[in-house]
């Protein structure tokens, strides 16, 4: 089974889930998700990570994580293997608790740390487990709006919010209270790659990190796409110098054959949807987006030479990305 990289570096930000085995259960008494706390702080002494929230669920955990050293597996060996352990020996049972390893997305926390946070605090209402975020007690939301527990910082979420304690406890309550009974996105909608969330320039550092040999491991999970980020101002570029047209007119549709190169390119290459595919080429719909390039590719492969003027342009976009 294809495996996701890790990116991990000093400073990192992290978004981390694990759940329990087939979707089973991994917390069953109010003792296991103190016992859970207990681990987080025990690995916070021992590998000096910061978390910035937590949402501790019935049969899965949501955890924001900062590593100043460049530690997250060991930091997540230790917490999943001390609590299964833990369990196993409580329950008299054997085997895993967990289901297979841990997800952890690689976040832009300048762009996505409030919307992660109530994201997270969230979710127990939009489980049904509570109607409220503050009547959960197995999450930080007690931590951003009272007293701090002392196991989760919230001053680097706070302060974005003012520069007031006090004042930014109140700005965060409304914050998270405005998405009541509203259908929110979810940030992780925007996850590029199964493992980074955030602007392009961010994604493009994160990516440049990676070891060449990673990306050539076959086993890799999302290959393609990690090897491949490009903006879509790139793309229109090359494409219309390699035609002798303004990048308007590339995507303009008075040359077809052009906006077809130019939508096959970014949707192979770019980390635009579908719809912001459609609004950068003059406003076509995200399922037009899709059609299009669906004919494309068929027409690629009845056509060699137009397969060969694509991997031309692919050519020079790879010495101009990253």
């Amino acid at each position: 089974m294809a495996r996701p990289i890790r990116i991990e570096y000093e400073g990192a930000f992290y978004h981390v889930t694990s759940r329990g085995n087939e979707r089973g259960k991994i917390f069953f008494t109010k003792a296991d998700y103190r016992k859970f706390k207990e681990y987080l702080r025990d690995a916070q002494i021992k590998y000096g990570f910061i978390l910035h929230g937590y949402v501790l669920m019935t049969n899965h955990y949501h955890l924001l994580i900062e590593t100043p050293e460049k530690n997250l597996s060991k930091i997540m060996h230790y917490l999943n293997s001390s609590y299964t352990t833990y369990i196993n020996i409580k329950r008299k049972r054997s085997g895993h608790l967990f289901q297979g390893r841990y997800k952890a997305i690689l976040v832009d926390r300048d762009s996505y740390l409030l919307g992660l946070s109530r994201y997270l605090h969230l979710n127990p209402v939009r489980a049904n487990m509570v109607e409220r975020p503050e009547e959960y007690s197995h999450s930080s939301y007690a931590a951003y709006t009272g007293e701090s527990d002392g196991l989760v910082r919230t001053v680097d979420l706070l302060s974005m919010l003012s520069k007031d304690s006090k004042t930014a406890k109140q700005k965060y309550k409304i914050f998270v209270e405005s998405a009541l009974g509203e259908k929110q996105e979810s940030p992780m909608n925007k996850v590029y790659g199964g493992m980074i969330l955030g602007s392009v320039p961010f994604i493009k550092e994160a990516l440049n990190r990676l070891e060449d040999e990673l990306l050539q491991r076959t086993e890799t999970a999302h290959k393609k796409a990690l090897r491949s980020p490009c903006e879509t101002d790139d793309i229109l570029l090359i494409v219309a110098t390699h035609y002798g047209v303004t990048p308007e007119v590339a995507v303009s549709g008075q040359r077809n054959d052009i906006r077809k190169v130019v939508i096959y390119l970014l949707k192979k290459l770019s980390v635009a949807s579908n719809q912001e595919i459609g609004a950068a080429i003059g406003g076509i719909s995200g399922f037009a987006v899709a059609k299009t390039y669906q004919r494309y590719v068929a027409e690629m492969f009845k056509d060699g030479a137009l397969r060969e003027v694509v991997e031309k342009l692919m050519g020079h976009l790879s010495r101009v990305k990253g």
